[in-house]
């Protein structure tokens, strides 16, 4: 057992992003049966669909699991209200002030997590009493951190800071990558775009097929005056930087932008005109995979990997 697997009570160090529009209880339930921690995506779920989502995942499996919760949601109270009702005891926050929700997760005994994307705020985050922080490297896919810090420096940055368990996330889809991260300081993984090209995501066959294309350098963090965010270069992309090259004001973005334009995208499958969120290292993934196949191969080149360290020298 490590850091992760005790505080989870699970059986491998891998937690799997809750991603909105991909994370539905099939994928979280999937997940947390092939022995990883599931979670459910709250951000792109309204109240109703959440308890659903919630007592389905229940149902599908006997094992832990939990719900991601962006701070900036509107309906943030009745979220946690839903999630304490229905018995969840973990869950992961993000985008927001760790203080303002933790203390009162914590009075009613669940687990909290928070995503950070630098040292700054894993620290702000362990003052806050959260049992564990992600730390978030720019090649992840979604919303991001402004810094730009990559995963292989940011994880021993934030290692020496603080005292909590790291869960290391922002391209990781391998074994090797896993193995990598752990050396580095990480107890745990949060994977997202692997899981988000697993039969069980809750996305739009389109944008499983197009992961499955997405090369190196396809995609790219935009949008950092609204709130940062790694996409893949389609035509609403490219209409991004078009009024970039006009100085476009905050507001014109965010006319650009509009509403559901990720749910477009990533759920209802438009690859032209929606925002589709994937990290760089989609370029790895060739292949739609079962969650149970996926955690397999990823224990497995895991422990092959480790091995082949024994054998390296100079």
């Amino acid at each position: 057992m490590n850091k992760i697997t005790q505080l989870f009570n699970i059986k491998y160090p891998i937690i799997q992003g809750g991603m909105i529009w991909n994370s539905g209880y099939k994928l979280a339930s999937a997940v947390s049966n092939s022995g990883g921690l599931g979670l459910i995506g709250a951000g792109s779920m309204y109240p109703d669909v959440l308890r659903e989502h919630i007592q389905k995942c229940k149902k599908a499996t006997d094992k832990p699991f939990g719900v991601n919760v962006p701070m900036l949601y509107p309906n943030i109270e009745e979220i946690l209200k839903i999630i304490i009702e229905e018995g969840v005891k973990i869950v992961f926050t993000s985008a927001g002030n760790p203080k303002t929700w933790t203390s009162y997760l914590k009075e009613k005994r669940i687990t909290v997590v928070h995503v950070v994307s630098s040292s700054k705020f894993a620290l702000k985050a362990q003052e806050a009493g959260v049992d564990a922080v992600v730390v978030e490297g720019f090649e992840a896919g979604g919303h991001n951190g402004r810094e730009e810090t990559t995963t292989l420096t940011l994880i021993p940055m934030v290692k020496e800071q603080i005292s909590i368990p790291l869960i290391a996330a922002g391209g990781i889809a391998t074994g090797k990558a896993m193995l990598a991260v752990m050396i580095l300081g990480a107890d745990g993984v949060q994977i997202g775009s692997r899981f988000a090209a697993s039969i069980e995501s809750s996305s739009h066959e389109n944008f499983k097929n197009k992961i499955l294309e997405t090369k190196e350098g396809d995609t790219q963090l935009t949008l950092k005056e609204l709130a940062p965010v790694r996409l893949i270069k389609n035509k609403f992309f490219e209409d991004i930087q078009q009024l970039y090259a006009k100085c476009a004001t905050k507001e014109e973005l965010k006319e650009l932008l509009g509403r559901a334009r990720a749910k477009r995208g990533m759920f209802e499958g438009d690859m032209i005109e929606g925002e589709l969120e994937i990290g760089q290292v989609a370029g790895l993934i060739h292949e739609i995979k079962s969650v149970n196949e996926i955690i397999n191969d990823l224990i497995s080149e895991f422990e092959i990997s480790k091995n082949d360290l024994k054998r390296i020298s100079f």
